[in-house]
């Protein structure tokens, strides 16, 4: 990982506060007035201004965009009085932190993930390359350069970790990770899977015959000092981080006894994607990701394993699958890939179980799930991003999907509506028929495109516990194991709409709506009518499910304004609950929904 210069310190610093500035006001966390001061006959954007205490002012031009969003004008923000030394991110929060109501260990936790977030950011800047550049590169290497969440202000603080930590594992870092294994009692750990998938099936799959062979001797000369048996125990990876910092540590108890016992190291090496805690195979792409705890906070929680969704994980991806395969639409005309998290262990800690109101963190302690990975369902000549790298700028100034289109060969409105086409149908299919929703937010939506860099099907990611359910024993649920149906959350209708309206929308195609105006030409009120329309072709292909297209409602004039520096920031996101957040994301107002008012315009029918 490159040092931080002044120059990637200084872009990074001014990113963080125009998006502060942007997403606070757009939350209503700060709300920002008429600037009556500043000439406003000259045609430019609006005057604004924020009071704080003590006679501070930041004042700024700005357009409004869909859902209220604000758009500051480049070159307009000023504080008042100047600072001393840098108007940054650290001293808007410090000018705003009596008008968001923080106290002093508030006000120093936000600065502290305020700046490993600056100093990522920095990282991200430091290895900029051009659009071009950007489109040539495959999955793995592209997520070294994502940009975080969107609407997050503190979107890469993984608090956790030191900066050797960071230049190893953070995904900017675009390193490697050799992952240790530890082989642990079936007293503590318990092995799951989908059918036909045992563990010793798994291991043959992820571990070669060598790796495996010097494991077992390793366990069985443990099991002769401990007098334990061999045969008792589960083998699972281990984020070397995570051994270091909480394996080691707090489970001593059971390493001293010889309930889990290390192995060494595994000989591949993998790369963590954005989620910082998946990392996929480098050596062997086919081999499955994993994913696993790492005693650390990111935008919002502890990157923990929940204990039951972990054990639930293969039950619900083998009903997600079996949904996709006995459905003609989703199997034979769809690319619609929900990787499947295939197998899973769950290792329990009776200590920290016996404090049932000890923080979250100390019951998701240790686990593993393995998961399909997205290049098993690339054919030849294909490619695959998420759809988060949409939103990304090269270094030359030309957008990612700029590039994407001009190789596709394809109008700019072309190439949309093959996006929409490609993403929206199976989504609608599932939230419809029946009742499933996915948390298809930019990171967790990889976008499949063929040799031409058009845009063909998705993939999914996060089924354990970012997948929900209607309420009542709906017969599209029969097949849930009772084990997969306990951990699944129900919402009704109009609330699982949000993994449209919230996920896509608001969290995402809020900020790729004026990219594709600025870069690709089309009006934001064009690119909302081909959303709409995609989404009515869905509606015309389906009739027969009309009844509950109401109930959902995609096109109603308004939703719940989610708010995630809210809930990060003022929800409780900094002291130790006991509790994870069960419900949907906090809340605050309506914004205007833009499929409401959106008039569909005469396009060719796209072709995936």
């Amino acid at each position: 990982m490159n040092p931080t210069t002044r120059d990637t310190w200084a872009q990074a610093g001014h990113r963080l506060l125009v998006k502060a500035i942007e997403e606070f006001a757009y939350e209503e966390l700060l709300v920002p007035e008429p600037d009556t001061d500043t000439d406003t006959t000259t045609g430019e954007p609006g005057a604004y201004r924020l009071d704080f205490a003590d006679g501070v002012r930041w004042t700024f031009r700005a357009t409004r965009g869909t859902f209220g969003t604000w758009r500051l004008t480049d070159g307009t923000l000023r504080r008042t009085p100047e600072a001393d030394g840098e108007a940054g991110p650290e001293r808007l929060l410090l000018d705003a932190r009596t008008t968001l109501g923080w106290d002093g260990p508030t006000t120093a936790e936000v600065l502290r993930e305020l700046t490993a977030t600056r100093r990522a950011e920095a990282d991200v800047i430091a290895r900029a390359v051009p659009a071009a550049r950007l489109a040539d590169l495959d999955h793995l290497d592209l997520e070294a350069h994502q940009d975080g969440h969107p609407c997050m202000l503190l979107n890469k603080g993984r608090l956790g970790f030191s900066a050797s930590d960071a230049a190893a594992y953070a995904p900017e870092a675009a390193g490697s990770v050799r992952l240790r294994w530890a082989a642990v009692h079936h007293s503590l750990a318990a092995y799951s899977g989908i059918p036909g998938l045992d563990a010793a099936t798994l291991l043959a799959d992820e571990l070669d015959d060598a790796t495996r062979k010097t494991f077992t001797t390793t366990l069985e000369a443990a099991c002769a000092d401990s007098g334990h048996a061999a045969a008792d125990y589960t083998w699972l990876p281990v984020h070397p981080f995570h051994w270091d910092e909480a394996v080691a540590t707090l489970f001593a108890p059971y390493l001293a006894q010889g309930t889990i016992i290390p192995l060494g190291e595994g000989p591949d090496r993998y790369r963590p994607l954005q989620s910082i805690r998946t990392l996929a195979n480098l050596d062997h792409p086919h081999r499955r990701n994993v994913k696993v705890p790492l005693l650390i906070r990111n935008t919002l929680v502890w990157r923990g394993l929940s204990t039951e969704p972990t054990e639930a994980a293969p039950d619900i991806s083998a009903w997600l699958h079996s949904v996709r395969d006995q459905d003609p639409y989703l199997r034979d005309e769809l690319r619609f890939h929900p990787l499947g998290e295939t197998a899973a262990v769950s290792v329990h800690h009776p200590l920290y179980e016996s404090v049932t109101d000890a923080p979250y963190r100390y019951h998701e302690l240790l686990g593993a799930v393995w998961r399909e990975p997205v290049a098993a369902h690339l054919r030849r000549g294909e490619q695959a991003r998420t759809m988060a790298s949409l939103l990304k700028i090269g270094s030359d100034g030309r957008a990612l999907v700029t590039e994407l289109v001009r190789r596709s060969g394809l109008d700019p409105r072309t190439w949309l509506d093959r996006f929409l086409a490609a993403l929206l149908p199976g989504l609608l299919h599932y939230l419809y028929r029946y009742g499933v929703a996915y948390c298809p937010h930019g990171e967790n939506t990889v976008i499949l495109y063929d040799a031409t860099d058009t845009p063909i099907g998705i993939a999914l990611k996060d089924f354990a516990e970012d997948v929900n359910l209607l309420p009542g024993n709906r017969p599209e649920y029969a097949d849930l194991t009772p084990r997969a149906d306990a951990v699944l959350l129900r919402w009704p209708a109009h609330e699982l709409a949000h993994s449209l309206l919230s996920a896509i929308f608001a969290g995402h195609f809020r900020f790729f709506a004026p990219l594709a105006e600025t870069h690709l030409g089309i009006p934001e009120t064009e690119f909302w009518a081909a959303v709409r329309a995609e989404i009515e072709r869905y509606h015309a292909r389906f009739p027969e499910l009309a009844d509950r297209f109401e109930d959902f409602g995609l096109f109603a004039p308004e939703f719940d304004r989610v708010a995630l520096n809210r809930e990060q920031l003022l929800g409780g996101g900094f002291h130790d609950r006991s509790e994870r957040d069960e419900g949907f994301d906090v809340v605050h107002g309506t914004v205007p929904n833009p499929l409401a008012t959106a008039t569909a315009t005469a396009h060719q029918e796209p072709q995936i």
